[in-house]
């Protein structure tokens, strides 16, 4: 019986690459360490990866790596702002709605590789703060999703088998695996993860997909 629901964030219950390209763009003419150019599509190619291994990828022309991490510093410190200013409702259609009626029958978590205080400003706009039981994030760990899952599930008692990690990239089912817990795919997101058992194409099929794979094993 599956009991606990982990949410990942970017590509799974919202899309803010427009917003945080903004930001980004914004850190990089005002530091003028790197000559990037910050687009929503590039940003969908990293998320999910740690923050550093993003500003690696991304910021490839900053070598002294002081620079580079100054540099992120200021990206999330734009990035943060924006999306703290934003009115704009930016979460995927039916989560809000969804996590409302998950959360009357599931423990629902996140854990992403975002820095600290992202998850916070998500779950507040996107209106589900006292739907989330407890939330964890590299910007804590310093470690691997598949890490800070496993902390996540041994700080809350969760037990392996009742437990599924949803999340849109082949990082996140790999994360899973390393985890020990089920996964499954949301296919409206950033990536691919051709290995995944279980898929939804959009977030108002998750609770009929959960229930419909537990009954079958098949997640």
């Amino acid at each position: 019986m599956i009991k606990n629901l982990i949410f990942d964030i970017d590509g799974t219950l919202w899309d803010s690459t427009a917003i945080v390209a903004k930001g980004w763009q914004r850190a990089v003419t005002e530091t003028g360490y790197s000559h990037a150019v910050i687009t929503p599509d590039i940003l969908r190619r990293e998320f999910g990866q740690p923050m550093d291994v993003i500003a690696e990828h991304v910021f490839r022309d900053v070598e002294d790596m002081e620079k580079r991490k100054a540099l992120l510093h200021k990206c999330c410190e734009y990035e943060q702002q924006l999306l703290e200013e934003n009115e704009e409702d930016i979460s995927f259609p039916g989560v809000r709605a969804g996590m409302k009626k998950l959360a009357e029958h599931y423990h629902l978590y996140i854990v992403s590789n975002c820095q600290c205080g992202y998850i916070e400003l998500v779950m507040q706009k996107i209106q589900i703060t006292g739907l989330i039981d407890d939330f964890e994030c590299f910007g804590n760990t310093g470690t691997c999703k598949g890490e800070t899952i496993r902390l996540l599930m041994e700080r809350n008692g969760i037990r392996k088998e009742e437990t599924v990690y949803i999340g849109d990239t082949r990082g996140d089912y790999e994360a899973s695996a390393m985890a020990g817990i089920r996964f499954i795919l949301a296919a409206y997101g950033f990536g691919e993860a051709p290995e995944a058992v279980v898929s939804i194409g959009e977030f108002s099929e998750l609770e009929r997909v959960v229930e419909t794979a537990a009954c079958s094993g098949s997640v």
